[in-house]
């Protein structure tokens, strides 16, 4: 499972044209989910996100999470397991089907909610979505539950 997580000041996500999802100062997560994925990943993932300390503290370091001022707004993104090692067309075989990719999704978004106090909103699974932000600083973090490094 992979997440690209950033920091904005706002952000919106647009299906046909129309809002379905926006936050202000908060976190954008793009979520990708591999076919290999299971629940314990996705733990791992919403675990991380949540305790990221990538907000300003009074001396403006970089060293509070995410609060209930905050929002989170969860993007499915399937191109985030796009593999270049033949050519220069992406191969999305590593991604989960739609049917699991949708799962582990709903179960994302249930997890934030549960475990998060602030506002927590969404795209649409499958759908296509144009999404608007503001990026913060910008800070953007990379995160991968198959490899935990880093």
């Amino acid at each position: 499972m992979r997440a690209l997580v950033r920091r904005v000041s706002f952000a919106e996500v647009k299906v046909a044209s129309s809002p379905v999802g926006s936050i202000g100062s908060g976190l954008l997560v793009y979520l990708g989910i591999h076919h290999k994925d299971e629940t314990s990943d996705l733990d791992w993932i919403i675990k991380k996100v949540l305790g990221l300390r990538v907000f300003e503290d009074e001396e403006s370091k970089m060293n509070l999470k995410i609060g209930a001022n905050h929002g989170i707004l969860l993007v499915s993104q399937f191109t985030l397991l796009g593999n270049l090692k033949k050519g220069y067309r992406p191969s999305f075989n590593r991604a989960a089907d739609p049917r699991t990719g949708a799962y582990f999704y709903d179960l994302a978004l249930e997890k934030l909610k549960k475990n998060f106090t602030g506002a927590v909103e969404s795209g649409i699974f499958g759908a296509d979505m144009q999404i608007h932000a503001v990026d913060e600083g910008p800070v953007t973090i990379w995160i991968d539950s198959q490899n935990r490094d880093y």
